[in-house]
């Protein structure tokens, strides 16, 4: 399961980070800024660290343990870009964010610590005999 939700958020990051280039699916905003789907406000280092975000999850798609360390990492890292943006946008200077941005990173946040520290993995069933 850790493998498969570490799959499907590599698919989606990398998706999204694609999608914040393509003209039509953003839209420009009044701040030179675009915003993805007319709601998500994006640049090109915004759409770079979904992309690498991506990247990472579906190398840890590889086992369960470095899914399960990318869910911690990611939803501590996730957690503080959440903070950062409720308190300056763009976040480092770098990553513009609006209040859009800000809830659905703490979304990300809450499913990745939730992966990364809560979740059991079901065991593997065994043969009877």
């Amino acid at each position: 399961m850790l493998q498969k939700a570490s799959m499907a958020f590599g698919v989606v990051f990398v998706l999204i980070g694609l999608l914040g280039f393509v003209p039509g699916v953003t839209i420009d905003a009044d701040n030179g800024n675009k915003l993805l789907l007319g709601i998500f406000e994006v640049n090109a280092v915004h759409n770079l660290v979904h992309i690498a975000s991506g990247v990472v999850a579906l190398i840890a798609a590889t086992s369960v343990s470095y899914a399960r360390l990318y869910f911690q990492v990611f939803g501590v890292v996730y957690g503080l870009v959440a903070v950062l943006g409720f308190m300056m946008s763009p976040v480092l200077g770098l990553i513009p964010v609006n209040l859009a941005d800000n809830l659905l990173h703490v979304v990300i946040t809450v499913a990745a610590l939730y992966l990364g520290f809560f979740f059991k993995q079901p065991a593997a069933p065994t043969a009877k005999v």
